[in-house]
């Protein structure tokens, strides 16, 4: 597994058709949810992407935001983890790589995500906190959830 943090305009034009394709896979296809995955803030954000080794296939991704962007705060998004690679702790170290990345490199102290509500306990075993309502995005039910850096 290969793990790449990238800004925007570090990403290959085929590292960026496979992320979407895959983030339309998810979102789209799997989740049937009709909406704008281009919103103008992946030109803005740092992409994780996960790879398989051999395959170069992109297996996992999200978009880290500094703050300003999207929310007030940093924030993490577009999480997506390719189904066939689900339960595999993937994710799991994908986010902590992502939270790690935004600590040391943005100095960030709290993170943000806007949680899919049936991923809220995965999201809790990573150290988030639910910090708002159930809210509706995207026809999807969520809550808004924070990660603080302990000090």
């Amino acid at each position: 597994m290969i793990i790449e943090f990238k800004h925007f305009n570090e990403l290959t034009n085929r590292e960026l058709y496979d992320m979407l394709q895959l983030r339309a896979e998810i979102f789209v296809v799997e989740q049937t949810c009709i909406y704008n995955d281009l919103d103008g803030l992946d030109k803005e954000a740092t992409h994780i992407i996960v790879k398989n080794d051999g395959k170069n296939e992109i297996i996992a991704a999200s978009r880290l935001l500094k703050p300003g962007t999207r929310f007030p705060d940093f924030s993490i998004g577009r999480v997506v983890v390719k189904q066939n690679m689900r339960g595999t702790g993937l994710g799991i170290r994908m986010m902590d790589e992502a939270k790690k990345f935004m600590m040391e490199q943005w100095n960030a102290k709290i993170i943000k995500v806007s949680a899919q509500k049936y991923l809220q306990k995965f999201y809790e075993n990573l150290g988030f906190s639910v910090k708002t309502e159930e809210y509706i995005e995207d026809g999807i039910p969520h809550v808004g959830m924070v990660f603080r850096l302990s000090s």
